[in-house]
């Protein structure tokens, strides 16, 4: 966007005030010299998108009179590209969602959301997952012209942070991993990739429990991964290329997905792998959302015959929603880079 800004002076001086990138902020003024009837055009690079900014023009004159003036601009959105691309996925319920991806979007991100199964000519149930799908899928959207190709970032909830995860440990192409609610190991369904076969743990359908709502409980469905004859079916976040960001709900009735990702960040430490991080959210359940997004405590599933159990406290599930928007959203910029710098 070109800002027409005058009439100014000759002699003045332009600067843009924002301690925390100012350095990477490039100031193009047409024309650089001009008497005071003249217009002149403003344009600002190496801005983030949506971020207030202010714009000050100071001159001293003859006499010594100084003569000053200040505007305040919000950045577009990053304009041509690149895009930091994202890898958008959900869980077990399967199908397209996309109103996170679209979100996403909105927000300067080129965002893909990706079905795995239950979806168009995809397999209607979920069987053994071949990692080679997905990494067509990073494939893609790497070489997607208005996607920056340094890498992209996924962003999944319980059984698609899964699957994350397992891209993040062997996709060179991840540079960035949110798991929200979701488990260290290989559950259920095994996982191929090439020569790579890793066996799921058994689930425990034994385990199932029915609430007092006559709602389903999976809390306890997904075996221990630390028991000795699970330890095949651990992915090794240790080889992910990028950082890895766990955002669970203490009140998740659906995973016990806090436990796993202290099992995951215990096996970091293990490792020397220093950018793995756990948001734990109080009173937040298992469906934690773009805010706005209606609390959902229980909700039906094509795949089972009572609804499922997704925990959380109102209030409590509602603030961790607008707080991990943010979250996720800072630590996509901040780990998936683009090449281009924006403009104002």
């Amino acid at each position: 966007m070109i800002l027409a800004k005058g009439p100014v002076r000759s002699r003045e001086k332009r600067t843009c005030e924002e301690p925390d990138f100012s350095d990477m902020v490039i100031l193009l003024v047409s024309p650089e010299i001009s008497l005071v009837d003249e217009p002149v055009k403003i344009q600002a690079s190496g801005l983030p998108p949506e971020k207030v900014i202010t714009l000050r023009a100071w001159l001293k004159d003859e006499k010594g009179q100084i003569f000053h003036s200040r505007a305040f601009y919000k950045t577009d959105m990053e304009g041509e590209g690149p895009f930091p691309g994202v890898i958008d996925m959900f869980g077990g319920v399967g199908g397209l969602i996309e109103f996170r991806s679209s979100l996403l979007a909105s927000r300067g991100f080129a965002s893909l959301a990706l079905a795995y199964f239950a979806y168009d000519d995809l397999p209607g149930y979920l069987g053994e997952m071949d990692l080679k799908y997905f990494e067509e899928a990073a494939q893609f959207l790497c070489a997607h012209p208005k996607v920056s190709s340094d890498g992209i970032g996924v962003v999944a909830i319980c059984k698609g942070a899964e699957i994350a995860l397992a891209m993040a440990s062997y996709l060179p192409q991840v540079a960035a991993t949110v798991c929200i609610n979701g488990t260290n190991a290989v559950n259920g369904n095994s996982l191929i990739y090439g020569d790579l076969a890793l066996s799921g743990i058994p689930y425990k359908a034994e385990r199932f429990l029915i609430t007092d709502f006559g709602s389903l409980s999976l809390l306890n469905f997904l075996d221990d991964p630390g028991k000795p004859e699970h330890q095949d079916s651990i992915l090794p976040l240790e080889k992910a290329r990028g950082p890895i960001l766990f955002l669970v709900g203490d009140k998740d009735e659906n995973y016990n997905s806090l436990f796993f990702a202290r099992e995951a960040n215990a096996r970091a430490v293990k490792y020397g792998k220093k950018d793995v991080y756990l948001r734990c959210y109080p009173g937040a359940g298992h469906l934690l959302e773009p805010p706005g997004s209606p609390f959902c405590s229980a909700s039906q599933s094509t795949f089972f015959p009572l609804p499922l159990t997704w925990g959380g406290e109102l209030v409590a599930h509602c603030r961790a929603q607008e707080t991990s928007w943010k979250e996720l959203q800072e630590f996509l910029r901040k780990n998936v880079r683009c090449s281009r710098r924006n403009k104002l």
